[in-house]
């Protein structure tokens, strides 16, 4: 995103009634002071809603350069104390993104002592690093792309080849393959607390984030869906709380297994992914809403869709979708009619009829 660009998305989100935070929590060689301090200037100018930032030296670039925008600690200063958290609090930070590594214990002690008004931030949901949250430098190693400058190629996602070596025979290398793929060795679940919505709540805390770096539009309309039900819900009627129910639409958007890590119990071994696996067996992202006709609506397809699937179409504020089948297709050029579409060029589109009125952008998920 180039400067133009994040103007133009502030602005419009401003006039939606939605907030943006710009992350901008690198850890920055002295060479990169110089855009830093022109990109704080700007910053104070457009108003974005917050900064996230790790570097003590950002912190104190945007303090001098960008006074009028609140500073947020990013997960990736790994703050897992009061001391900490009171220690960016008094060098001008207004919220903290606690590090995934806390525990539940921890959080309450944290928002029992803290400043009143110190915003507290935590992680929900979605990808967990392997190392120390997102503290990692495997990705730079292996392909020359720094995670701690925003460019992380997931290389703890990667599947590898083990050899054993016999110390007697130094040089032949015998190979360790639970599978013909190899074993992701670094692959950890993804992070789930649905179940655990309503204790968090009742801490007090500030913000829920949820994890969604290189996800799709689907993924992350999905999980916020479920997740901002949820705590919707949980706050109108607390003792009709059934954590099921979410549960499983989050299963039908999941690529990987999931893990309550280490909020309800530090020593939590149930974290690791082995396999490597990173699909959904059920669902896939089926497309989008362009234009909505009640006879003939214009879908941007992302996987193959044929008369007769089953389609379940993604409504804001609501958690369970609309589900319907595929009566008729035609083709965008010809408007004649088709049995299926398989994407070939970049949005790419259908023309479907769609039996339930919907809006602009709104997401289809398919049914394997």
């Amino acid at each position: 995103m180039n400067n133009d660009d994040l103007i133009e998305t502030i602005k419009y989100a401003h006039s939606i009634g939605k907030k943006v935070y710009v992350t901008l929590n690198i850890f920055a060689w002295d060479e990169k002071y110089e855009e830093i301090i022109e990109m704080a200037k700007l910053l104070n100018k457009i108003k974005p809603d917050g900064i996230i930032v790790a570097d003590g030296g950002v912190v104190d670039v945007l303090r001098e350069y960008a006074p009028n925008v609140d500073i947020h600690i990013s997960t990736q200063a790994n703050v897992v104390s009061m001391h900490s958290a009171n220690f960016w609090y008094r060098n001008g930070a207004k919220r903290i993104v606690m590090a995934r590594e806390l525990n539940k214990e921890q959080l309450k002690y944290i928002m029992e002592n803290k400043p009143k008004d110190m915003e507290i931030e935590m992680f929900i949901h979605g990808a967990i690093c392997f190392a120390f949250s997102g503290r990692c430098f495997l990705s730079d190693f292996l392909s020359g792309r720094s995670a701690n400058l925003g460019s992380c190629s997931q290389s703890c996602r990667w599947s590898y080849n083990l050899y054993a070596e016999e110390k007697n025979n130094p040089g032949e290398f015998m190979p360790i393959e639970p599978s013909e793929y190899g074993t992701s060795i670094f692959s950890s679940k993804d992070l789930c607390l649905i179940k655990e919505i309503p204790e968090i709540i009742q801490m007090g805390v500030d913000s829920l984030k949820v994890e969604g770096r290189l996800k799709t539009e689907y993924y992350i309309a999905s999980v916020i869906g479920v997740y901002r039900n949820a705590i919707d819900d949980y706050l109108k009627k607390p003792q009709e709380y059934d954590y099921k129910k979410y549960l499983a639409e989050l299963e039908k958007v999941k690529t990987r297994a999931l893990t309550t890590f280490y909020f309800n119990d530090r020593n939590n071994k149930d974290i690791q992914d082995y396999s490597g696996r990173q699909y959904n067996e059920e669902y896939e992202f089926g497309g989008k809403i362009v234009e909505y006709d009640k006879e003939k609506s214009i879908v941007e397809i992302k996987n193959k869709l044929s008369v007769g699937d089953t389609i379940e179409l993604l409504v804001p504020y609501k958690l369970e979708p609309e589900i319907f089948k595929i009566e008729k297709l035609w083709d965008i050029d010809t408007n004649e009619e088709i049995d299926f579409i398989s994407p070939g060029v970049k949005e790419q589109k259908v023309i479907m009829k769609i039996p339930v009125k919907c809006e602009k952008d709104w997401i289809l998920r398919r049914k394997k």
